[in-house]
């Protein structure tokens, strides 16, 4: 396991650091698969020994191999799901929008996430009470906007909100697959303006928005068996990029493009749903 948890002056000290990425992990001390609240979360019992291994080889892909800062918050027994701090916020600059979760299951998670990013220098903003908003597994940037996914987890509503805080405009798109029920499943903005996308997630609307944003050069689309090894729900580090394996023509298109390919082995967390992004939450 990484080494032990820095203190929160050495913490703020190094989110000053601009030379490197800075990424948000969780230990998966108490990761397993204890409710289903998505499709995936039906595929039986985790192997906890297997799911800390890969989150090992995940941490040191991102720190070794790509030469991201990674930062820790401490694991929560009865909070399994903590693991996936993509969801824990939407970061931009110095401003944390804390997630508000839809399921009851992991409304738990909020205060502990507030309570990370408060003593870690960040300015934090929560959502009204009748709000779901599911941090960065529903709101991701690419260049100066945002794509934000509503409808299955995350209320439309809320993408105001992440304008009003951030100043950032919002392109909302309704989210029509349980499958694909964050945006980062479906969707991974990349280095050099590229954009990693599995357009059946969307309707004509929101393939339309991606059409109207995203120059066809820089798009990549996904096929079906892709997706649902959770291609899109990638780690992206300047070049280098990391996901589950098995989506050997994808690596070939994305080296082709320049990007170093990272494939991992992440079968247990896809048993709940999730890989590498929603592992991962970039900080700074």
């Amino acid at each position: 396991m990484p080494n032990p948890l820095p203190d929160s002056c050495v913490m703020k000290s190094l989110l000053q650091d601009k030379s490197k990425p800075h990424i948000l992990m969780s230990p998966p001390d108490y990761f397993t698969v204890a409710y289903a609240i998505n499709p995936w979360m039906t595929q039986g019992a985790v192997d906890v020994d297997l799911a800390k291994k890969q989150w090992e080889n995940l941490y040191h892909a991102i720190t070794q191999k790509a030469g991201a800062q990674v930062h820790l918050m401490p694991p929560v027994d009865g909070l399994p799901d903590l693991v996936f701090t993509a969801n824990a916020a939407f970061v931009y600059k110095d401003t944390a929008i804390i997630a508000h979760y839809k399921y009851p299951e992991r409304q738990p998670e909020e205060p502990f996430c507030e309570k990370w990013f408060n003593e870690n220098g960040y300015r934090t903003v929560t959502m009204p009470e009748d709000l779901f908003f599911e941090g960065a597994g529903d709101a991701l940037i690419w260049k100066d906007r945002v794509f934000a996914g509503y409808k299955t987890r995350t209320d439309i509503l809320s993408h105001h909100i992440i304008t009003k805080e951030t100043g950032l405009p919002v392109l909302s798109m309704e989210l029509i697959d349980s499958r694909f029920y964050h945006i980062d499943v479906c969707i991974c903005p990349l280095y050099n303006d590229y954009f990693l996308y599995y357009p059946e997630a969307f309707d004509e609307y929101g393939k339309r928005v991606i059409e109207a944003n995203i120059p066809v050069e820089k798009r990549i689309p996904v096929t079906a068996e892709e997706a649902s090894r959770f291609a899109c729900n990638t780690v992206n580090i300047n070049n280098t990029v990391i996901f589950n394996q098995g989506s050997h023509r994808l690596a070939g298109v994305l080296e082709e493009k320049g990007f170093q390919v990272i494939q991992l082995d992440l079968s247990e967390y896809l048993k709940s749903g999730g890989s590498a992004k929603c592992l991962t939450l970039r900080i700074a």
